[in-house]
């Protein structure tokens, strides 16, 4: 009677165990799932309080663009006026060009005709009208038909010459033969037709 009982002793401890361990793991999986449900419920909290910060800021920045846009515009403003300034003063530069360059030619008078003095009396017409005489002498190497102004063609002298010519009515022509080693400036050869031009 006294065998069996050694051979169910250690059977019990064996199921103890078991039955331990089955305990633990279950609590282990319940730990496991409750751990789990917090961090659900304040992911969707915290997104929630994400986008409600996130507009509130786009909001508050928008209006402080609009402010310093309205400053830029003044100064585009202002820019835009130097130009018509300088338009302006370009037009009072190109008017003093025109004034009549002729003027500052040197004329060289000589009489060619028979009457005495008439190239000192052109002369004194000329530096009266604001001409340069330099010189005041005869002609006598030819007849010239005609008082006639007479320049190098190709220099100022043409221009002094067609100046000369409208204002005292003298025929303008290119230096001849005659006169085309001669000093630099218009030279006027008068003739008995010169007439002085009337005053008044």
């Amino acid at each position: 009677m006294t065998a069996p009982e050694p051979t169910g002793g250690p059977a019990r401890p064996a199921r103890i165990a078991g039955i331990v361990l089955l305990v633990v793991a279950a609590i282990a999986l319940v730990m496991g799932v409750v751990s789990l449900l917090p961090l659900g419920g304040g992911g969707s909290e915290a997104g929630g309080s994400t986008n409600n910060s996130t507009p509130a800021g786009t909001s508050s920045s928008t209006p402080a663009k609009t402010t310093t846009t309205s400053k830029a515009a003044p100064t585009t403003t202002t820019t835009a006026k130097p130009p018509a300034t300088t338009t302006t003063n370009g037009q009072p530069t190109q008017q003093p060009p025109p004034a009549n360059p002729a003027q500052t030619a040197q004329l060289r008078v000589y009489n060619n005709g028979t009457i005495k003095g008439m190239a000192q009396q052109a002369a004194n017409d000329f530096t009266t009208a604001g001409w340069h005489v330099t010189t005041v002498s005869n002609y006598s190497q030819g007849i010239i038909a005609t008082s006639t102004v007479y320049f190098r063609p190709g220099t100022d002298e043409e221009a002094a010459a067609n100046a000369l010519g409208q204002q005292f009515h003298l025929r303008v022509m290119p230096r001849f033969d005659g006169i085309q080693t001669a000093d630099p400036g218009v030279i006027v050869i008068i003739t008995d037709d010169y007439s002085p031009p009337r005053k008044g």
